[in-house]
C-alpha cells in the first residue's frame, strides 16, 4: 500500500494482519493505542505480541516524561501484556540524557512531584527560575485544574533570562479516561509565545526516532531499512508528523485524541467523514485503523 496524494480518500484496515508482513520493525505509540491512561487496550496487546510471533520488532516510543521502566510499569498495572513489546524509548528516557550532559546545574522543575523519578541518580539540583541553568517541564502540578497560565510569572522570568526549557512530553494533550488532559507541550507553546526557548525529547523530533532505530539494530543484529518501519499512532501533531520527517508510513488510531473529531463518540468511524478530516491534516495519515487490532 502506498502513501496516498492529497485528494485520495485514506484507506481504512480492519486489522494490522493486512499489512504485517511488509514490515520488520513496529515503532508503537503507548498512550491512545496501547493504553488510555485507565486501562489497557487487549486487542493491541494481542496484535503486537502476534507481530512479533511473525519474527517482528517492537519497539513502543512515548512521549511520557519518566524512564521507560516507569512506562513498562504502568502498563503492567494497567493491565497489558508485557510480551507486546522488545524495548521501549521514552521522552523522558531523553531527557534525563539531557539533564546528565549539564552535571551540577541547577534546574528550575515544572511538574507534578510523580515526575521525579526522571532525576534519578543524575547531579542535579533544584531552584527557582531566577536562579537556574535551565529548566525542566515534565507537565502540570495540577493537570486536573491548572493552564499555562497559572506558571506565566515564573515562565516571564525564565524568558528574560533566556532560559532554555527542555520539555519532557511534547504531547498537547493525552486520554485520561474519557478525558483530555494538557501536557508539558502546551507548557512549551506558551513558553515560546513569551519568547522562550525550547528543546523537545520526544516526538515529532528525530532524537527519540534515532534512539529508537539504534536499539532496533541492536535487538535484531542489523539495521532496519526505513521502507520496513510502520509507525503506529493517535496524534497527529506528534505521531504521524514525525514518522513522515523520518520516511515512515503512519497507521493512524482514529479513537484515540482526535476520537471527538471524528464523531466517534456517537457511533462508527465514517469514511466520508474521515475523508474529508484528513484531507485537511499536514501531513496526512497513510491509512486509518479504528483501534490497533489483529
Amino acid at each position: 500500500m502506498s502513501v496516498q496524494s492529497s485528494s485520495a480518500s485514506v484507506p481504512a484496515l480492519a486489522g494490522l494482519s493486512s499489512v504485517a508482513d511488509k514490515y520488520d520493525l513496529i515503532v508503537c505509540d503507548v498512550w491512545g493505542v496501547v493504553h488510555n491512561g485507565q486501562r489497557a487496550y487487549p486487542r493491541a496487546g494481542e496484535a503486537l505480541v502476534r507481530f512479533r510471533k511473525k519474527g517482528g520488532t517492537v519497539v513502543l516510543v512515548s512521549n511520557a516524561p519518566r524512564p521507560a521502566d516507569r512506562v513498562a510499569s504502568m502498563i503492567n498495572r494497567l493491565g497489558g501484556d508485557p510480551a507486546a513489546w522488545d524495548d521501549i524509548v521514552s521522552s523522558g528516557d531523553l531527557t534525563r540524557m539531557e539533564v546528565a550532559a549539564r552535571p551540577g546545574q541547577a534546574v528550575f522543575h515544572i511538574g507534578p512531584e510523580r515526575d521525579q523519578p526522571i532525576y534519578a541518580g543524575l547531579d542535579v539540583s533544584f531552584v527557582g527560575p531566577a536562579d537556574a541553568a535551565y529548566m525542566v517541564c515534565t507537565g502540570f502540578a495540577n493537570d486536573e485544574v491548572q493552564t499555562p497560565e497559572d506558571y506565566r510569572a515564573e515562565l516571564e522570568i525564565a524568558a528574560r533570562r533566556k532560559l532554555v526549557m527542555i520539555c519532557a512530553n511534547p504531547d498537547l494533550v493525552v486520554e485520561r479516561g474519557p478525558k483530555l488532559i494538557p501536557c508539558a507541550g502546551a507548557m512549551a507553546q506558551f513558553y515560546e509565545t513569551l519568547g522562550g526557548a525550547v528543546l523537545y525529547a520526544g516526538k515529532p523530533h528525530p532524537p527519540v526516532y534515532e534512539e529508537t532505530l539504534r536499539r532496533a539494530e541492536k535487538l535484531r543484529g542489523t539495521p532496519v531499512a526505513k521502507d520496513r518501519v510502520l509507525a503506529i499512532g493517535d496524534a497527529i501533531r506528534t505521531d504521524v508528523t514525525g514518522a513522515a520527517r523520518m520516511g515512515f508510513p503512519c497507521l493512524f488510531v482514529a479513537r484515540g485524541i482526535h476520537a471527538h473529531e471524528l464523531g466517534l463518540a456517537d457511533g462508527p468511524l465514517d469514511p466520508a467523514r474521515l475523508t474529508a478530516w484528513a484531507a485537511k491534516q499536514q501531513p496526512r495519515p497513510w491509512a486509518v485503523i479504528e483501534t490497533l487490532a489483529w
